[in-house]
């Protein structure tokens, strides 16, 4: 399993594991399928903050994250 760390931005994280862009569009984060969205607010934007922020359960992004081969730390 990769690990991933749920402190980095989003930008960093989608720029490193790509394939995560439809993941974390599924769970609700629906601005990092925009190019320009990712790389700015995406910049300041960790998984953390966006849980809060859109009342996503860090429980649901934690499994999606499993099933889809990562290790979620934060």
């Amino acid at each position: 399993m990769k690990e991933i760390d749920l402190n980095k931005s989003l930008f960093d994280i989608t720029e490193e594991y790509p394939e995560l862009i439809p993941v974390f569009a599924g769970l609700g984060f629906a601005g990092v399928t925009n190019e320009a969205m990712r790389t700015s607010h995406g910049k300041v934007m960790t998984i953390l903050k966006g849980c809060e922020h859109m009342g996503i359960g860090l429980g649901t992004v934690k499994s999606a994250l499993a099933r889809h081969g990562f290790s979620p730390k934060s």
